[in-house]
């Protein structure tokens, strides 16, 4: 049996908090995770998407094309 192999690309945001660091995908409903670091929330981010995928995969549904999104910042003077 061939197995196909396709590449996915999703955006994630990773977050500081006073816990450590927090990590989701917008286009994955229910991809969040924790680490204490911005490197184990990446890690722990590929783990999550990877297993979220397969099993949309499995389940016959189909994959979130990517987003566009825009991180900027809003400078104000008070």
């Amino acid at each position: 049996m061939n197995l196909i192999h396709q590449n996915y690309r999703f955006a994630a945001i990773i977050e500081n908090d006073d816990d450590g660091y927090y990590g989701y995908c917008p286009e994955l409903d229910g991809c969040h995770v924790q680490g204490d670091s911005h490197e184990e929330v990446l890690i722990n981010l590929h783990s999550a998407v990877k297993l979220i995928v397969e099993d949309m995969l499995a389940c016959g549904e189909s994959i979130p094309q990517p987003k566009m999104m825009s991180l900027t910042s809003v400078d104000i003077e008070i």
